[in-house]
């Protein structure tokens, strides 16, 4: 039997059962993802998108899906304790892949602003979901945004009405629970009008030493003259598979910025599509991944400067120890009558062992004549003359090494527009070289 049979059977035997439980909304485009998945399957390494990333494997183990939407036994807002210093955010929950609803932040949203179960969300908003949700998210050039559009039940919607402002950050943690291996899919829909401005922090934890598998697709709309920041930090642990599926979509003058952090993981496959369609639109895409033992990270990220006048800055780092794998892939696509047009990506990466590889692939592809655009990858070792230097001034060779390897991230974790995340990022990150696990002060969930 095929891998992707399986889910081909699943889906027959509860689709009724999936549409049930979900919203009119998304289970319009479902028919459509699952023909495409049959079509299509999950992307093996023969396909040049995935070339360091075999999908299919990760989804031949038996795992559990609450499709019949079964309470999870869990309250998140007891349970989880963040720790960061002056880090005074909304908070939100989701527990797998089902929006938390029987507790509700206490902070009061802007007017107009919305934020919870894409589900309800979409029988209360029907005309604004069916607007957006899956205009992005192509199920007929992706396997796993076919397979998560398929089998999505629910999700989170964030939508800021036109020139209104959340000061305050919001904060979504996924929260991974059960007592048995278990997948979830989950979709995340993030709607920014015209001059609105915004900032989320999605962390995802898990709270059980089960495998877990989760797929994700985020689609981001950012309007005209909006500003967007968008931090993932991952903290779960070896035996987690992560597929995150990220697309935004930006119109004139609209500033984002998006950063991925992998902190601890077992196998993250990220994908982000960023299409600039309005002039005068900034993108600033980072990432940094720490790995060691058998982790593996796998960033493939597209920029695509459609119009004019528009500037991307991309800068992802990796620190691979042990037998540890990363693979980053960069396109920067400048299309015809682009002038103006300014990207700079750069890929630097540091290998602690001989048995630690990593594989890099940065790309340009420039069809107009008036543009400035640059693009590099490194791949080596600690500086052996700035170790010794700190070694002869009496430093131990493993805490200069620590301090080495600490300073080389550090450029990605200050383009962090959070003083108090950019602040505990320093702390977390310390700890990590330094082999501790990040479980933040009196939390339960931190494994």
């Amino acid at each position: 039997m095929s891998i992707e049979k399986q889910y081909i059977d699943l889906f027959s035997q509860t689709e009724e059962m999936i549409c049930r439980h979900s919203a009119e909304v998304l289970n319009a485009p479902r028919a459509k993802a699952f023909a495409d998945f049959k079509t299509q399957g999950f992307p093996t390494r023969k396909l040049e998108n995935y070339k360091y990333t075999d999908a299919g494997k990760y989804f031949e183990p038996n795992y559990g899906l609450n499709l019949n939407r079964l309470t999870i036994p869990a309250n998140p807002y007891e349970a989880f304790k963040c720790d960061v210093p002056n880090m005074n955010t909304t908070l939100f929950f989701v527990v797998n892949d089902l929006f938390y609803t029987q507790e509700q932040s206490t902070t009061h949203l802007p007017e107009g602003v919305l934020f919870g179960s894409l589900k309800e969300m979409a029988a209360k908003h029907p005309e604004l979901v069916k607007k957006y949700y899956g205009q992005l998210a192509d199920t007929e050039k992706d396997g796993i945004t076919a397979f998560n559009t398929t089998f999505v039940q629910d999700g989170v919607l964030m939508y800021v009405p036109k020139n209104v402002v959340i000061d305050k950050p919001i904060q979504l943690v996924n929260v991974l629970r059960a007592d048995v291996d278990f997948m979830m899919n989950r979709r995340v829909l993030i709607i920014l009008e015209e001059g609105a401005q915004a900032r989320l922090l999605v962390c995802d934890h898990a709270m059980d030493n089960v495998s877990f598998l989760s797929t994700q697709v985020i689609e981001v709309f950012a309007g005209a003259n909006s500003t967007f920041d968008l931090y993932e930090l991952e903290e779960t642990h070896t035996s987690t598979v992560r597929f995150s599926n990220l697309y935004v979509k930006q119109e004139a003058n609209s500033n984002v910025l998006l950063n991925s952090m992998t902190l601890h993981n077992g196998v993250t496959r990220n994908t982000t599509l960023v299409t600039l369609l309005g002039e005068g639109a900034e993108i600033n895409l980072c990432g940094m991944a720490i790995e060691d033992k058998n982790q593996h990270v796998d960033n493939h990220t597209a920029i695509d400067h459609a119009v004019p006048n528009c500037t991307s800055k991309e800068l992802f780092k990796y620190v691979l120890d042990d037998q540890a794998v990363g693979a980053f892939t960069g396109l920067v696509l400048v299309r015809p009558g682009a002038q103006k047009t300014s990207a700079q990506q750069t890929n630097r990466n540091l290998c602690a062992t001989r048995e630690a590889r990593m594989y890099t692939q940065p790309q340009l592809e420039i069809y107009a004549d008036d543009v400035k655009c640059s693009h590099g990858a490194t791949i080596g070792q600690l500086d052996e003359k700035a170790l010794f230097y700190m070694r002869s001034r009496g430093i131990p060779e493993k805490e200069a090494r620590l301090m080495l390897m600490f300073a080389f991230v550090n450029e990605v974790i200050d383009t962090i527009r959070l003083d108090a995340l950019k602040d505990r990022l320093h702390l977390l990150v310390e700890k990590r070289f330094r082999g501790e696990l990040n479980k933040c002060q009196g939390c339960a969930i931190c494994k």
